[in-house]
């Protein structure tokens, strides 16, 4: 059982976010772009009723975010209307599932977890070579909360959320509750305790067993795996402190009694790529894929 099976929370919080304007107080960006400060209302409401967990929210954060559009991101931040419906009371089941193609989950502040990206090598889905946004290699116009805005307008985090972190606990390091995925689990990240059945043990950084693989690629953009694509990595069984689907079991503030839960993490995955239950189908994308601008492709040194 958790201390949160009664749970309605209604959040509201304006935020500040940039949008291209010629009226208003504006600011010059370095590409000439002139934006305009609007506030906006980030609105999220979680209701736990008949075995699920209901969420309503605009998709918009109750923390800054980065300035948009920006040279890696044209697209500007919109109010969204999210309507997902999470298990409550959620199971493992007999085989993973991919989250590729879907948001994976959805923070406590109504934003969601999307890690994926709709760039592809040579703008090819068939290829499978598919970039990873958080691999350095390319830019998305990604902001210090790890997140960047869709050509929908929707505001997403591929990685850890900076932002939303310091609003909950601020310079405290905690577990905390991040969120829940589409298959119900809760998210947290990136401090749990080093013993999962004792909460009072010292709360460290939870570390992912993902690598990158060892040598060429065997097709494709070839050259060496070094992390610029999501098939660049590779799970490794007791490499790190979690799975395959970047969480284990454990007990936490929320369920002191136990369950499954999700860490987000600094290294790949990031937010997690695969779910341990099942996950609920209002999650599937009805829409256009995730991304923005396709990036070029890497430079190739001369050989």
């Amino acid at each position: 059982m958790t201390r949160l099976a009664g749970l309605f929370i209604l959040l509201t919080c304006s935020v500040v976010v940039a949008h291209d304007g010629p009226h208003g107080h504006s600011h010059a960006e370095d590409d000439g772009t002139v934006q305009v400060a609007t506030a906006l209302t980030s609105e999220v409401e979680f209701e736990v009723r008949d075995g699920y967990r209901y969420v309503v929210a605009n998709g918009l954060p109750d923390h800054k975010p980065g300035r948009f559009p920006n040279r890696g991101n044209p697209n500007r931040i919109q109010p969204q209307r999210y309507k997902y419906r999470i298990p409550a009371e959620p199971r493992i089941a007999e085989q993973i599932t991919s989250a590729a193609g879907q948001p994976f989950g959805i923070a406590v502040n109504g934003v969601v977890f999307d890690p994926g990206t709709a760039e592809f090598w040579r703008n090819d889905r068939r290829s499978g070579w598919n970039y990873e946004a958080l691999s350095g290699k390319i830019n998305l116009g990604l902001d210090d909360s790890n997140a960047h805005v869709q050509p929908t307008g929707a505001y997403h985090y591929h990685g850890i959320p900076n932002g939303l972190i310091e609003r909950l606990a601020g310079e405290e390091t905690s577990m905390l509750l991040l969120g829940y995925a589409a298959d119900g689990f809760p998210i947290y990240g990136p401090h749990a305790p080093s013993d999962a059945d004792d909460l009072d043990s010292e709360l460290v950084e939870m570390k992912s067993g993902y690598r990158i693989k060892r040598g060429q690629r065997p097709g494709g953009p070839g050259g060496r795996y070094d992390g610029t694509f999501v098939a660049d990595y590779e799970y490794v069984d007791g490499l790190g402190d979690l799975d395959e689907c970047n969480g284990r079991e454990g007990v936490t503030p929320e369920y002191p009694e136990g369950t499954y839960y999700y860490v987000l993490t600094d290294t790949f995955p990031f937010i997690p790529r695969n779910f341990r239950g099942t996950p609920d189908r209002s999650f599937e994308r009805r829409g256009p894929p995730p991304g923005g601008r396709r990036p070029p492709p890497p430079r190739r040194r001369p050989r």
